[in-house]
């Protein structure tokens, strides 16, 4: 089987796939698109994904969108690797818990990135011209319905934009969600055994971690989250999957950009700091 990954160092759909992907040691090839600079707005990759987004995997020339449904092809194809649970209740929590990834977790990421950290990366690299040519060239359905103009008031206005706390909420309402899971000393999120709920959930708490944002779930707030991100942390395909492919300059800005935030981001959520 020949597998080739459109991805992007900091997408966090894109990271999951990669995760999985080693998890289940299936090899792949990249195609790095740098959605910073606006690559996944070129015509030829809109063709490949109309959403311009990434991941799009392409398998022995078949496309393959989304990362959820990424993960449920890859685990069809090779089910004695299943990162889905076999029993019918755990399946079926674990995918609860990718449907709420889809539905509500990974547009609240989508919101705190750009208003904590991207809005000030793509203007540095892209100008006031450059930003605006940005903005306009998201197609109008994306990550979602509203993705368009919402993107463009988390870029122009940051924290005071409209419904921009109300993410910030959402996404610690979810840390919280895995708070209670994790109760009673279970190790993951399903059924005390890793899997695609795991998986999932990933990106999005080390998307924090990467903005300087660990204070949400550290210092006693959320302990069996911070238990379980360590976990997370000492798994051998973690770092190749979700450090070593951010290059240096943006792991930069993602901490230096979110520390500035993390101030506002506390006050939402009522954390002393």
């Amino acid at each position: 089987m020949t597998f080739t990954l459109y991805h992007h160092g900091s997408s966090v759909c894109a990271a999951k796939v990669r995760f999985a992907m080693a998890e289940k040691e299936m090899p792949w090839e990249g195609v790095y698109i740098d959605i910073l600079k606006g690559e996944q707005f070129e015509p030829d990759y809109i063709k490949l994904n109309p959403k311009a987004v990434v991941p799009t995997l392409i398998h022995d020339e078949r496309v393959i969108l989304d990362s959820t449904v990424i993960i449920e092809y890859l685990d069809q194809l090779d089910p004695d690797s299943s990162l889905h649970p076999t029993d019918p209740v755990d399946r079926a929590n674990a995918r609860l818990w990718t449907k709420a990834v889809d539905e509500d977790l990974h547009p609240a990421c989508g919101a705190m990135t750009f208003v904590c950290s991207h809005r000030h990366t793509v203007l540095k690299n892209l100008g006031e011209e450059g930003l605006k040519e940005f903005l306009a060239s998201t197609p109008p359905l994306s990550v979602t319905s509203n993705w368009k103009t919402q993107k463009d008031a988390f870029t122009r206005y940051g924290f005071d934009a409209p419904g921009a706390d109300e993410k910030v909420r959402l996404y610690d309402t979810y840390l919280h969600k895995m708070e209670e899971a994790l109760l009673g000393g279970n190790d993951w999120l399903v059924g005390n055994t890793f899997s695609v709920a795991d998986v999932s959930l990933t990106p999005y708490v080390n998307r924090l971690a990467m903005l300087s944002m660990g204070g949400m779930w550290e210092n006693g707030r959320l302990p069996n989250v911070d238990a379980w991100f360590q976990r997370i942390k000492g798994m051998p395909n973690f770092t190749a999957s979700f450090i070593d492919w951010v290059p240096d300059h943006l792991t930069n800005d993602l901490r230096e950009n979110g520390a500035k935030s993390w101030p506002e981001v506390a006050k939402i959520l009522d954390i002393s700091i």
